[in-house]
């Protein structure tokens, strides 16, 4: 089943390949990976938990693997490439089945301009993720589990003005996930939707 998935996400994948933004040279460009591998039957997603670290915007949130690209890095997906490897012990040039991309995010306004493509990758049963000093925790979740309506809720943050503000996220055993890997996964599971059955379907 998971190869017969795999295979409807990378048609899915091609028919609809992920647009690069076109920006200007004073904003970063950063790359992320969406690894999916097979599990009991399914597919799962591996996200990462950021350590907690001063300065970081996005210190302890949850996220892909990935980061800013360098200027030794060839594209985009060698910045993806790179930053897996570096995040988490992952070799996307050796073990990682390239799918497709899909479209570039940018995060809303007051959060630093950067322009993030994600590359989305299928890697072996086998694989396991190591992570570095940047990375708390790193966890495969069913992709089911992540795109269930269920798994919907909502993020609260604490403005500077002392008013909350809501985000859109996505709860699941314990980790909520919002603000830029949310979109990123809402796009994907948007893509992903025929694989996933109707009870997806956003």
């Amino acid at each position: 089943m998971p190869d017969r998935q795999l295979e409807l996400l990378r048609s899915e994948l091609a028919r609809r390949p992920g647009t690069r933004a076109v920006v200007a040279a004073s904003v970063r460009r950063a790359a992320v990976a969406l690894l999916l591998r097979p599990a009991a039957g399914e597919l799962e997603l591996l996200l990462i938990k950021r350590a907690e670290r001063r300065g970081d915007p996005w210190s302890g949130h949850m996220a892909l693997p990935g980061g800013r690209r360098d200027p030794e890095d060839a594209d985009d997906a060698a910045t993806a490439l790179r930053e897996t490897r570096e995040e988490v012990g992952i070799d996307l040039a050796t073990v990682g089945r390239p799918l497709g991309s899909l479209d570039d995010v940018a995060p809303r306004s007051g959060a630093p301009q950067i322009v993030v493509s994600p590359f989305v990758f299928a890697v072996p049963p086998a694989t396991h993720a190591t992570p570095n000093a940047e990375v708390e925790a790193a966890v495969w979740i069913p992709l089911r589990e992540i795109a269930h309506p269920d798994a919907a809720t909502e993020h609260l943050l604490e403005t500077v003005t002392g008013d909350p503000r809501r985000f859109p996220a996505i709860g699941t055993r314990g980790y909520v996930i919002w603000g830029l890997t949310h979109r990123i996964l809402s796009n994907f599971i948007e893509v992903a939707s025929p694989l996933l059955g109707p009870e997806h379907v956003p």
